[in-house]
């Protein structure tokens, strides 16, 4: 059942959900190249929504090189290093049942270390007006009890909605009620995923080019009309699918198979292969012990052996 959203859209949603849960457990080498990619651009993403200027590569390089990008600010940097660690954080959180206010507090803390170190991981003391929206963000005397209202909600879910809606709607009713000074887009977004992913979906990325209609869903949200936000999120959750089972569907196509099978099929031997896979000579990956490759990269690690006598 729906209340928000399109019922054929979910079923779509649902039915991809379904062929990933059919896929699992993905091979190691397709999550581990997914997730080295999320990571990137869920904070590339992010950050940007909330006017960080680093550009994607310029992410990338800051996260796995350690590399200071000259022109930009300390704490553009900082935020995409609390981004990512935020990340690895939610991970671990993935397993727990619930919804916990510590935990969303320590995401909170996590990106807002070395910036906000008085306020991180700490609600509001005052009051604020977001830039743009004609609706005022709830008193701060009224955030403990909100934000444990909140809690709640997504806990019980005494709407019944489906995880799609009820993710999106935490992710509007944190940003509504605005708990802290700063952060909380990134971390609304980073509870809506973590609801998500306990769910088994993948993480979502609300893209930096969907910004202006991400904030004019939101402000239709905050006038009542939930459906475009939640239309949104859904559109957003869907492309994740898309980019799990098309992963999957490359690494079935190149044929890979354990490198055992493969020497009966070629004039190699299992230990040769291996050896090679080791030397970085053939395409190759590592799942748990065993190595992986295809035919196709024995006949192209073939042919450029033959190229060189």
């Amino acid at each position: 059942m729906t209340k928000y959203l399109n019922q054929k859209l979910l079923e779509r949603i649902e039915e991809k959900k379904k062929l990933l849960d059919k896929n699992r457990p993905l091979p190691r080498s397709v999550l581990e190249k997914l997730r080295e990619q999320i990571i990137v651009e869920w904070t590339y993403n992010s950050n940007a929504i909330e006017g960080n200027s680093l550009t994607l590569r310029e992410t990338k390089l800051v996260l796995e090189e350690g590399i200071t990008v000259a022109g930009k600010s300390l704490r553009e940097h900082f935020e995409a290093t609390n981004h990512r660690d935020a990340i690895l954080f939610l991970e671990k959180l993935i397993k727990n049942k619930k919804i916990k206010e510590s935990d969303i507090l320590k995401i909170h803390e996590i990106i807002s270390k070395n910036i906000e170190k008085e306020y991180a991981g700490k609600y509001r003391r005052g009051m604020v007006r977001i830039l743009g929206a004609k609706k005022l963000p709830p008193n701060y005397l009224k955030i403990p009890k909100l934000m444990k209202e909140l809690y709640e909600w997504i806990n019980k879910n005494p709407d019944r909605l489906n995880i799609v809606e009820l993710a999106s709607l935490a992710h509007y009713k944190f940003v509504a009620i605005h708990p802290h000074y700063d952060g909380n887009g990134r971390t609304a977004r980073l509870l809506m995923n973590l609801m998500l992913m306990q769910n088994g979906y993948p993480p979502v990325i609300i893209l930096k080019n969907d910004r202006k209609r991400y904030y004019n869903a939101l402000r239709k949200a905050d006038q009542g009309d939930y459906k475009p936000f939640v239309l949104l999120m859904a559109i957003s959750i869907e492309r994740s699918l898309d980019l799990y089972l098309r992963a999957i569907k490359e690494e079935k196509e190149e044929g890979l198979e354990p490198l055992s099978k493969i020497a009966k099929k070629t004039i190699y031997s299992q230990e040769y292969l291996s050896l090679l896979a080791r030397q970085g000579k053939l395409s190759a990956t590592k799942q748990g012990r065993e190595w992986y490759s295809s035919l196709k990269a024995i006949k192209e690690y073939k042919e450029k052996r033959d190229r060189r006598r």
